[in-house]
């Protein structure tokens, strides 16, 4: 049995495309989609949308964060088949046409526990943070697809990733799931595998200020790995600052097509340092600490989906 498990916030529109993306592809095994989702217009919604669709289900978020619903959910679909597969997504995102046979394909290694799949920036690249987003999107692909190859650990993205099931029955809060996950399946002996053939469409912020937030929670979120990671023998953090530099440095300085872009790699170079400065200060001298806050605020960015 396959879980598909969109966690998504108020964004119906979005989260029907989310859905019908995986309704539209050839899965021979049985599945099930789980829409999870706090608001009622939106089980209203995707309960009319897709009446016809039994596979279709809602489970109503409570609110808590998303990695407290995903443990809740993870809970009650645990089973002892290690056949049996989670498949975690978001309701803003929308994937390709084969990614869950890619997904399953990767699961016939026995030693592979968790995938992470190739993410496609929609964001147009004439402008500088459609831009950014392709340059880092690209780098991020290339750098787990490294680490894969090279059958080390690395994180996965949260947009798409999947576990096998019969493993975990929960996981810590303290950490993004896509950070704690991964590491929790390594300690059990198990590897992470990167698929490009699975692809997972993202539109990323196309504002600073909400570039800024969204890439500081995620920084906080990784950064808290070291927290919950203590037992000997853990594995090395991939989503470090030491990272950044030594695998992305070349990247973004062979990445750009023209002088225009030469400008916006360099105005990067900056934001991202400025982008480390605060979350670390944040961090070691304000004592904040990562918070699994589910949007709490609008970001009307990437809710662009809807229209």
């Amino acid at each position: 049995m396959i879980h598909i498990i969109i966690t998504a916030y108020g964004e119906p529109k979005s989260t029907e495309k989310a859905v019908k993306a995986f309704l539209n592809q050839n899965i021979k095994q049985d599945y099930d989609i789980i829409v999870c989702d706090p608001f009622e217009e939106v089980k209203n919604f995707i309960t009319e949308k897709f009446k016809d669709y039994p596979q279709v289900k809602y489970y109503e978020d409570p609110g808590e964060g998303k990695a407290y619903a995903l443990n809740l959910l993870i809970n009650q679909y645990y089973s002892d088949n290690k056949d049996d597969i989670f498949i975690f997504t978001d309701g803003d995102v929308y994937v390709n046409e084969k990614s869950v046979n890619a997904i399953l394909k990767s699961f016939e290694d026995k030693e592979v526990g968790a995938v992470t799949t190739k993410i496609v920036s929609l964001n147009p690249r004439n402008n500088m943070l459609g831009y950014w987003s392709h340059l880092l999107i690209d780098g991020a692909n290339k750098t787990r697809n490294y680490f894969s190859k090279r059958k080390e650990f690395f994180e996965c993205s949260g947009y798409l990733f999947a576990i096998k099931n019969g493993i975990l029955k929960e996981f810590p809060e303290k950490a993004s799931e896509d950070a704690v996950i991964p590491a929790l399946m390594w300690k059990k002996g198990y590897k992470i595998a990167y698929v490009n053939d699975a692809e997972v469409f993202v539109m990323s912020p196309s504002k600073i200020k909400e570039w800024l937030d969204q890439k500081k929670r995620n920084i906080k979120g990784h950064e808290s790995l070291n927290k919950v990671v203590k037992w000997e023998g853990a594995p090395p953090r991939t989503k470090s600052f030491v990272n950044e530099i030594k695998f992305g440095s070349l990247h973004a300085l062979t990445y750009p097509r023209n002088l225009k872009e030469v400008f916006w790699t360099f105005v990067l170079f900056y934001y991202r340092l400025k982008l480390w400065y605060i979350t670390m200060y944040d961090l070691k001298f304000k004592k904040e600490d990562y918070k699994d806050g589910w949007r709490e605020e609008e970001n009307l960015t990437t809710t662009r989906l809807e229209e």
